[in-house]
């Protein structure tokens, strides 16, 4: 079945309208950096990097990159008026203390109950990269995934229980894929928002997990 899907660009700009005013985030390294571009500049929210950045702004315009000012992915950022860098021992401090409001991962796969597994395919031989993905997992207040809804193979990334390496158990509250925003509690997942031209149908058919509807679904 050929689906309609958000571009990476458009889920960015999708996430960026939940992220409240006053808000200190951090985008992981991957698709949720993006998100940074498409924050309102009337809204005042500090964007966190865990190498030791504190109010960031959107990517630096092509030619005006400043090599001695990256994130942890080693992209080039820019400074906002009062942003401030600091030690990475400090910036893990910020990150397991409980002051980041929001986080925004990328994910392998993200179980039924909120699991995460974002740092590893458990392949033979490859290299250990979980970087700060444990940390921010169980460090911030709220832990949003921003994914594709399936791999190129066409297999589903939201499963009944991750089967790669995990990051966190029980530490993701919302998902956002290029088909919809669902929503991670007690009872299960529930679709907030369904994003692609699709049906509430068409949804649980390529999503191996039982879904609630909040958007228009059958069980309403």
């Amino acid at each position: 079945m050929e689906l309609t899907r958000l571009t990476h660009a458009q889920l960015a700009e999708r996430i960026a309208q939940d992220i409240p005013e006053g808000a200190y985030v951090n985008l992981g390294i991957g698709l949720p950096t993006q998100i940074a571009n498409y924050l309102p500049a009337d809204k005042e929210i500090f964007l966190h990097s865990e190498n030791g950045i504190l109010g960031m702004g959107p990517a630096p315009a092509s030619g005006a990159e400043d090599p001695e000012l990256i994130n942890a992915g080693k992209q080039p950022v820019t400074l906002l008026p009062g942003g401030c860098f600091f030690h990475h021992g400090d910036s893990f401090a910020m990150m397991r203390g409980g002051h980041l409001d929001i986080c925004v991962l990328g994910a392998y796969q993200v179980s039924q109950y909120g699991d995460l597994a974002n740092w590893s395919t458990g392949k033979p031989g490859a290299i250990p990269a979980v970087g700060g993905a444990m940390d921010l997992a169980i460090g911030a207040r709220q832990v949003f995934v921003m994914t594709e809804h399936l791999t190129k193979k066409g297999e589903c990334k939201i499963v009944a229980e991750c089967s790669y390496p995990l990051t966190g158990i029980r530490c993701i509250s919302r998902i956002y894929t290029d088909l919809a925003v669902i929503d991670v509690g007690p009872q299960g997942l529930r679709v907030r928002e369904i994003l692609a031209d699709i049906t509430p149908e068409q949804l649980q058919d390529v999503t191996p997990v039982a879904l609630t509807f909040a958007c228009g679904g059958s069980d309403e």
